[in-house]
């Protein structure tokens, strides 16, 4: 997938988006509800979206506020990730951003007293709703950060299956200094870095570097500028060449054992190794090593494991004029396959 020479994205957001034909997605399905009552009212897309050989990138498209996470914004990343989440053609989504700001985080003028307490619980609410989206999305989502990251932008970095960011940028959760702590945030930087890091970060807002970010697990690469994009997309379109069905399960499985306690981790994994091995694609990727070809995966997924009632599960999140918050007890998380028939 990876090609010599691009170019890191500057101000107009990455190169890949200005170089080639990507097949933009249909408008978002997610209602934004009626403008007023305490909604963003409606206007231009916060993001932008592409897909092309599997891969969908997903850019934060709003450089002059920083790329905050606004209700709107939220709405409109929750909106791309979700379109078509259980299209076998969907293989991996990349999340970037347009301009020095990776994301600043929330929009501090949502959070004024001029909006009612329903609209704070609403905006956190749908906050946490596509943090939670991101880890049980069937497919793997990464993070491609070229700059600043802070307070919900490091959140969202920190949800991500995976990480990769350039030498310059950095990362904080600097709202204690604005007497607001980031205890949101502190969710998912506490669950990537060790627990001594994340509150040092937490009660001091300093920022740490991309190196450091690394050291302590919040990053998975760390390149230079010029070789973010190419770095990236070298990642993505491996995981793309892959079957859709087996990284599915492989991730709901790796995120379903980590809270287990050892032995119920490897019962679980061990029922999902045989599950695995029923899979089409499991039997083809076995056939092909011992007939030393190449596997050619048929993405099927076995019928009784239904990605759509993750995706309609989903969408009622976002989806009716309720405020989000009315649906924080719907589960996300896709089904594993169970008693699946061998092929």
């Amino acid at each position: 997938m990876a090609a010599t020479g691009l170019r890191a994205f500057g101000t107009k957001g990455p190169g890949w988006l200005q170089r080639s034909p990507w097949a933009p997605l249909s408008a978002g399905f997610c209602s934004r509800g009626p403008a007023g009552a305490g909604r963003p009212e409606l206007g231009p897309r916060l993001t932008s979206a592409r897909q092309r050989d599997g891969i969908r990138n997903i850019v934060l498209s709003d450089p002059k506020k920083r790329n905050a996470l606004s209700l709107a914004m939220l709405k409109s990343l929750q909106s791309d990730i979700l379109h078509e989440a259980e299209s076998k053609d969907l293989k991996v989504i990349i999340i970037s951003a347009e301009g020095p700001v990776f994301s600043s985080g929330h929009d501090l003028k949502e959070l004024t007293d001029e909006r009612s307490p329903d609209y704070h619980a609403e905006v956190f609410q749908t906050c946490s709703e596509v943090m939670m989206l991101i880890q049980n999305h069937p497919v793997p989502v990464i993070a491609m950060v070229n700059g600043l990251a802070t307070a919900a932008g490091c959140q969202l970095v920190a949800s991500c299956d995976i990480a990769v960011a350039s030498d310059t940028s950095s990362f904080a959760t600097p709202g204690v200094n604005l007497g607001l702590f980031c205890s949101t945030p502190g969710v998912a930087l506490g669950r990537a870095v060790p627990r001594k890091v994340a509150l040092q970060m937490l009660f001091t807002g300093e920022p740490i570097s991309a190196q450091e970010a690394l050291r302590h697990g919040l990053l998975s690469k760390v390149v230079p500028a010029e070789r973010l994009e190419e770095e990236t997309m070298r990642i993505a379109g491996k995981i793309a060449s892959l079957s859709r069905p087996v990284v599915a399960l492989g991730k709901a499985t790796f995120y379903r054992q980590l809270p287990q306690d050892l032995r119920t981790a490897y019962h679980l994994t061990s029922q999902t190794m045989v599950d695995n091995v029923a899979l089409k694609d499991g039997q083809e990727g076995i056939k092909a090593f011992i007939q030393k070809r190449k596997p050619i995966w048929s993405h099927i997924m076995p019928g009784h494991w239904e990605e759509k009632r993750f995706h309609l599960a989903s969408i009622r999140l976002c989806g009716s004029g309720e405020p989000s918050g009315s649906h924080r007890n719907t589960r996300l998380r896709p089904r594993l396959p169970r008693g699946t028939q061998r092929v």
